[in-house]
This record gives structure tokens, C-alpha cells and sequence, in this order.
């Protein structure tokens, strides 16, 4: 109440009272006709307010009863707050209406979820693209409404820095694309999107990197066989032909290797080989691969060195694990000076295993480390086969990690070498048991 209300009440029961109290004396009863006085201000103070309570119950939208005086005041202070509430919640409802034919003309779906999940609203796009019916599927939890095991746990685990592409549960011909963003109190929305197409074009480029990789095998081979004849036999002895017929075999075994690789990142992407996942000793498969990064470092002279800090067994497939950590300690052979120090390092913490090789080569520059696992990428411009690689050997370590839980780590200071690292959760760990 304000102040000049207050005023107000306080000065009309004062000349009330004084009336009384001049009535009162006049008749020789001034106690009474207080009390009759006190008594018909406040029936006059209920009865006033019960025509504001019946008036806020059942005509809020109507102009207020007439009333003079501090009452006339009050019902016209109400009136005006509440035509200037109904004006801004006209201007929000505006606003949320054109929000929502905004989004509903959008192609892709939106899906707005409660903080515990159940759908609130959606778009038409959605119900083209999940199958979603109103109103029999509002506040209906998600999981009910979208079951494939892959998006429950996309959902539940709630680490939405990646979108989720799987089938449509309408067809398996459709694939969507699931992005999940956090908003409000814990609200989630969620953006649906056709990529059936891109997935398409994906999956032929992954059919004819395999074909063509399959396909120029057996012609390589034969021409790699031939090359080493020639060069054993006594023409390819002739100084005249000797060069070219070394440069040739070089650059044919370059090619094999860049198949290889070629066909093993096809497989990597293209299989799922989760059944046939075993218990695998990487402390057992290191000394090997160190064998084999000398015997490449040859007399060049390198100095490596292995720790094994435990003896923990690893989930996954040994092929793979095996391609993967040798395609990093060979990488440090080919890129590190000669004499330089290559380090392998396998031990266990709290969060999982470690696998870590480390150099004291040239080093990678920051604006290089994004894109090390990209296909072809390679950190010298002129791309020069000087190393004899294929850029390929980092993206065959990503995806492998990527099948087996991991992640890689890189970090490296131009001039004092780099170390990568990786990191397999505590989940892919078995007991020596």
C-alpha cells in the first residue's frame, strides 16, 4: 500500500471517530458510539473487499464495480496493472507464436523435453521424421518414443559435444542426425535432421576408396614383381637401367603401402568386430614393435627406450591396437633426427591406461595439431615423400582408438620434440585374473 493510501485511511477514520466522538458526547454515550462507529467502518472495509475478491474471481477482464473515494481508487490502480499485464503477455504470446510457426516451417525437427525428459512440444517436421503424434505422445518420456539402444545412451550419457547419426525409426533407409542442447533448468531441445543423403555419399566414397584400393593390388603386385626380376637379373645390373628401375621399385612399394593403409582404414570404418574382442597385453606387444622401430631406424641410430608400468590386459582387438601404436613409434623414426630419443611409455591411473611415445624431434607447430589425424594431411607443405609416409598413419590411429573407447592426445613444442599419448578409459581394463 502506498503512502497516500495509507494517509488517506488514516485521515477518513480520524473525522470518523471525531464524529462519533462528537455524537457520543452529545447523547451522553461517547464509548458507544465509537464502538458503533469502529463497527461500521470495518463493515463498510469487508464489504468493499469482497467486491474486490468477487470481482478478481469472476470478471478479471471487466472494467472494476464503481466505488468512490479510496476504494474508486484502488479498483482503478488494479485495472490499469491488469490491462498493462494483459498487454505484455499479448506482446510474449506474439512473440512465442511466431517462434513456434518459425520453427514449424523449419525442415528439420525440434523436439522440446522437460528436465526429466518427456516431450513437450514439437514440430510438423518432427512428426515426419520420428513419427511423433499429438497429442497422444505429449509428456510422454523420449525413451518410449525413440528406443534404438545407440540414441539411449547418446541420451543418458549426456555429453552432446558430438551429434549422434543412426537409422530413423520409421525406415532403416533414413538416417538422422540427433543434436541435443541444454537450455533453461535443465530442458533439453532436440535437432533432428535428414542426412540420408550425405550419409549416401559417404558411403560410396568408403566403397570406391576400398574398390579401387582392392582392385590396384593385384596389378601392383605383378608390377612389383617383375621390378624386383629385372633388377636381379643381369640387364637390370646395367648402370643404364639400374636408376630408374630402383626409382620405379620405390615408388611401386610406396603405392603398396598407401593401399594397405587405404584398405585398413576402409575396414576400420566399415566393420564392427565388437564380438571378437580379447583380453590383449600391450606390455607383451611393445617389445616387438620396439624391435621393429630399430631395425627401421637402422643407421640412422636412434635411441629408444620402453617402460612398462603394468601388466593390465586391454578389450579390444590386437591387429588393430598393434597397427596402431606401431604406426606411432614408427611415425617418430621417420621424422626424428638421426641419434634422436624416442621414449615408449604404458602404465595405469585412476582414469584408465596410458600409452605414450615420446620424441625430442623437430616438433609439430600449434596451428598444425587439429588437423594431424585428417586424411593425406601433412604438416610440410611441399608434401614431399622424403619419410616415405602415406598421412595416413595418424587417421588409422584415430579410428582405431575411436572403436576401443580412446582418445588421442597430442602435444608438441617446435624444437624440443612431441609426445603423443593414448588414453583408453578405465571401462576397456581387465584384472590380471
Amino acid at each position: 500500500m502506498s503512502r497516500n493510501w495509507f494517509t488517506a485511511i488514516i485521515g477518513r477514520l480520524f473525522w470518523l471517530l471525531l464524529a462519533c466522538l462528537i455524537i457520543g458526547l452529545a447523547l451522553g454515550q461517547p464509548a458507544w458510539a465509537l464502538v458503533v462507529g469502529l463497527g461500521i467502518y470495518l463493515l463498510h472495509t469487508l464489504w468493499q473487499t469482497r467486491r474486490l475478491q468477487h470481482w478478481l474471481r469472476t470478471r478479471p477482464g471487466e472494467p472494476p464495480p464503481e466505488a468512490r473515494g479510496l476504494w474508486g481508487s484502488i479498483f482503478d490502480d488494479i485495472y490499469r496493472l491488469q490491462r498493462r499485464d494483459q498487454r505484455a503477455r499479448g506482446r510474449l504470446q506474439a512473440v512465442i507464436e511466431r517462434i513456434q510457426t518459425s520453427t514449424a516451417a523449419l525442415r528439420d525437427g525440434v523436439v522440446m523435453l522437460d528436465r526429466e525428459g518427456h516431450l513437450e512440444w514439437w514440430n510438423h517436421s518432427a512428426e515426419q521424421l520420428l513419427g511423433l503424434r499429438a497429442p497422444n505422445d505429449s509428456g510422454q518420456h523420449v525413451h518410449n518414443l525413440l528406443r534404438d539402444p545407440r540414441f539411449v545412451e547418446y541420451f543418458d550419457k549426456a555429453d552432446y559435444r558430438e551429434p549422434l547419426n543412426i537409422p530413423s525409426p520409421l525406415s532403416i533407409s533414413t538416417w538422422l542426425q540427433y543434436n541435443i542442447t541444454r537450455y533453461g533448468n535443465g530442458e533439453r531441445l532436440i535437432l533432428v535432421r535428414d542426412v540420408t543423403r550425405l550419409h549416401n555419399l559417404e558411403q560410396m566414397r568408403k566403397d570406391f576408396v576400398a574398390n579401387v584400393s582392392h582392385e590396384l593390388r593385384t596389378p601392383l603386385t605383378v608390377l612389383v614383381g617383375y621390378l624386383e626380376t629385372m633388377l636381379d637379373s643381369e640387364e637390370g645390373s646395367n648402370s643404364r637401367w639400374l636408376r630408374p628401375l630402383n626409382q620405379m621399385q620405390q615408388q611401386a612399394s610406396r603405392m603398396q603401402s598407401l593401399l594397405n593403409d587405404l584398405l585398413m582404414l576402409s575396414r576400420l570404418e566399415t566393420s564392427d568386430t565388437r564380438a571378437e574382442e580379447k583380453p590383449v597385453r600391450i606390455d607383451l606387444l611393445l617389445p616387438d614393435i620396439r624391435k621393429d622401430a630399430l631395425a627401421l631406424s637402422g643407421e640412422r641410430q636412434h635411441e629408444i627406450s620402453l617402460e612398462c608400468h603394468t601388466s593390465v590386459a586391454l578389450r579390444g582387438l590386437e591387429t588393430e591396437l598393434r597397427s596402431a601404436i606401431s604406426n606411432l613409434v614408427y611415425n617418430a623414426v621417420k621424422y626424428t633426427q638421426d641419434g634422436g630419443q624416442i621414449q615408449i611409455s604404458w602404465s595405469q591411473d585412476e582414469q584408465g591406461a596410458r600409452l605414450s611415445v615420446t620424441d625430442n624431434g623437430p616438433g609439430i607447430s600449434p596451428e598444425h595439431l587439429s588437423r594431424l589425424t585428417e586424411r593425406f594431411y601433412r604438416v610440410d607443405s611441399s608434401r614431399n615423400s622424403t619419410t616415405g609416409g602415406t598421412g595416413l598413419g595418424l587417421a588409422i590411429v584415430k579410428h582405431v582408438l575411436m572403436r576401443h573407447q580412446g582418445e588421442l592426445q597430442i602435444s608438441s613444442t617446435p624444437g624440443k620434440g612431441s609426445t603423443f599419448t593414448c588414453v583408453f578409459p578405465a571401462a576397456r581394463l581387465l584384472t590380471e585374473s
